[in-house]
């Protein structure tokens, strides 16, 4: 089977400023601790990359070559975890930091004081109406942290996912092996941060906006990278 295509209900093509790009996902094994990530990328993408094409990684599968896939039940979370979590927006898009298990692991990530600080915020935020504060003072490495869903492939689906561990580095590594520019991607149905991008000039908010429908797949799609291909006109 190709394991070039376009996944269910997302659109081939997308534009910016008048220009049109073509988004193809890219289907792969399973990614696990025993990947290397740029292997995976010479074997499944590369025989698919034309000149001037930009590959991209969810997020995802970076961290799961690092090992930054933490089954629930070695997660034991403190009291702070589990009382934090309580009053954290459960998002009909994702749990984000909403169960006892992924605010345990953002505590370990970003320090104590750094999420009490961002709750603390967050809190009085509200009282005003605006929402957003606690992941702008907690930082990427909080937002990134997947949790454990129905929509994620198993043995996914019972891990918390943390995000890569430096994600510009991996992206110019993957780059300089391939030769094409790599981006690492968090997206979901709220939005999309740019993780990683291997260009130092790169226009960040081009690719928001080529990919902030999120054109890969988690689940049976099995899709954790993509191609990004401008289309002459």
């Amino acid at each position: 089977m190709d394991n070039l295509l376009i996944n269910e209900n997302k659109s081939c093509e997308r534009s910016y400023n008048g220009q049109a790009y073509a988004r193809y996902a890219v289907r792969t094994p399973l990614i696990t601790k025993d990947d290397d990530i740029i292997e995976i990328a010479k074997t499944y993408a590369l025989p698919h990359l034309q000149e001037g094409d930009i590959l991209f990684f969810s997020e995802k599968a970076v961290a799961c070559t690092e090992n930054r896939a933490i089954p629930l039940d070695e997660i034991n979370p403190s009291f702070l975890a589990k009382l934090l979590s309580r009053f954290v927006y459960k998002s009909p898009y994702g749990i984000g930091l909403s169960i006892p298990q992924t605010m345990e692991m953002a505590l370990r990530e970003c320090g104590r004081m750094r999420i009490l600080w961002a709750a603390f915020c967050s809190a009085v935020g509200k009282l005003f109406g605006k929402r957003g504060i606690f992941y702008n003072i907690a930082g990427e490495k909080a937002r990134a942290i997947d949790g454990p869903t129905s929509g994620t492939i198993p043995p996914l689906d019972r891990c918390v996912v943390l995000g890569p561990k430096d994600p510009m580095k991996t992206a110019k590594e993957i780059s300089q092996t391939i030769g094409h520019e790599v981006l690492i991607i968090d997206a979901n149905d709220l939005g999309i941060n740019i993780l990683g991008m291997s260009q130092s000039d790169g226009d960040m908010e081009m690719f928001k906006e080529l990919l902030r429908d999120n054109p890969l797949g988690q689940k049976a799609q099995s899709t954790p990278m993509g191609i990004l291909r401008k289309i002459i006109q």
